[in-house]
C-alpha cells in the first residue's frame, strides 16, 4: 500500500462531493431561472443572478464574469430589458459608457425565484448546530480561496 493512498481517496470523495454540490446547484438553478420567467434562457438569468450579487457594471465586466461573449450578452440584456428587468444607463464617470443595473421589478423577480433554491439547501442544514455551520461555512470560504493566509 502507498503511503498516499488514503488521502487520493479522500481527494477523490471530496471530488464526488463538489460534484454532487455543482450538479444541485445547478439543477437548483435551472428551477429558478424558470420560476424567474420561463421565457428566458437560463444564461439570461445567470447575467440577472450577477447584477443582483454584484450590482450595476458594464457589459465587458459582465461578459467577463459571466464567461458569456460580449455578443451573447448583449442580446441577453437587450431581452432582459424589454422585459423590464434591466436598465440601461449612461455611465456616471464616462457618459459614453453604458451601466447595466436591475429595475426594482427585476430585484423583486430574483428574490422570489431565489427564495426557492435557497430553501432546498437551507432545509438540508436546518438540523445543524451553529458550530457545524460556522465550521462549513469556514472550510468554504478557504477552500474558495477567500482566507489566504
Amino acid at each position: 500500500m502507498k503511503e498516499n493512498e488514503p488521502r487520493e481517496k479522500l481527494e477523490i470523495a471530496l471530488g464526488e462531493q463538489l460534484n454532487a454540490l455543482i450538479s444541485a446547484s445547478h439543477a437548483l438553478n435551472v428551477r429558478a431561472a424558470a420560476k424567474f420567467d420561463s421565457s428566458l434562457q437560463p444564461a439570461a438569468f445567470h447575467i440577472v443572478r450577477w447584477l443582483y450579487s454584484y450590482g450595476p457594471t458594464n457589459a465587458a465586466t459582465l461578459a467577463e464574469s459571466t464567461a458569456m461573449d460580449r455578443s451573447s450578452v448583449s442580446r441577453l440584456v437587450k431581452q432582459l430589458q424589454s422585459l423590464g428587468y434591466v436598465n440601461r444607463e449612461a455611465s456616471p464617470k464616462d457618459g459614453r459608457g453604458i451601466v447595466l443595473s436591475l429595475t426594482e421589478y427585476g430585484q423583486q423577480k430574483i428574490i422570489d425565484a431565489l427564495k426557492e433554491k435557497e430553501s432546498i439547501f437551507y432545509e438540508r442544514l436546518s438540523d445543524w448546530k451553529d458550530a457545524e455551520l460556522h465550521d462549513f461555512i469556514q472550510m468554504l470560504r478557504q477552500f474558495n480561496g477567500f482566507n489566504r493566509r
